[in-house]
């Protein structure tokens, strides 16, 4: 593996714990650590330890769906070349999860799988998440996470990828992130013949 790929902050940033309670701010309002320093590469923090310690840092915010881990593609996709990872649209924002999510069994006639740990994806990605592409990284070294690598090719199109509109912190189910299934027919496909339908007399 060419370590050089792989940013040295990842590895902690992949084995964090978001969402908890700041230990110093924690009867304020917005006191749950969601947020990462890739300068100093320690634990969540804050909005307010962002104010007070880390004010001029590279810092990511990290948000939740379906009690997993996701970041905004528009903020990480500017220190990693995130390509060959499957994204979501959620709350109109385009986002990748942190880490693989269980998945009990993959669904029959899936066509595209993480390379990784064999989740069913929507689109034809290698990866599910941030922590399977590390592995890949690792296990193959046939993909990268530096954006120099990438040899001035343009970042992967973000239009028309699949993915569901989904509350960013409501909790919803996994399969919410599916495509629905197709709806019934147009009633008009139904209708009994023999019955006249007259157009409406002109003016």
């Amino acid at each position: 593996m060419d370590t050089m790929s792989v940013p040295p902050w990842l590895d902690s940033l992949l084995s964090s714990s978001f969402f908890t309670v700041c230990r110093t701010h924690g009867d304020a309002a917005r006191s749950e650590c969601n947020m990462y320093c890739l300068d100093c590469e320690g634990d969540a923090f804050c909005f307010y330890c962002r104010s007070s310690r880390h004010k001029d840092h590279q810092v990511i915010q990290i948000r939740r769906s379906s009690y997993h881990d996701v970041v905004r593609v528009s903020e990480i996709q500017k220190v990693l070349d995130i390509s060959g990872i499957q994204t979501y649209v959620i709350n109109s924002a385009r986002v990748l999860f942190l880490n693989e999510r269980p998945q009990p069994k993959s669904g029959k006639g899936v066509a595209h799988i993480c390379e990784i740990c064999g989740r069913s994806l929507l689109d034809p990605f290698r990866f599910c998440s941030l922590g399977c592409k590390l592995e890949g990284v690792k296990r193959n070294g046939d993909a990268s996470f530096s954006l120099e690598a990438k040899n001035g090719a343009s970042m992967e199109r973000r239009e028309g990828f699949s993915g569901e509109e989904e509350d960013l912190r409501g909790g919803l189910q996994q399969q919410d992130i599916y495509p629905p299934t197709p709806p019934p027919p147009p009633s008009s496909a139904r209708r009994r013949k023999g019955i006249p339908h007259r157009a409406p007399f002109g003016s």
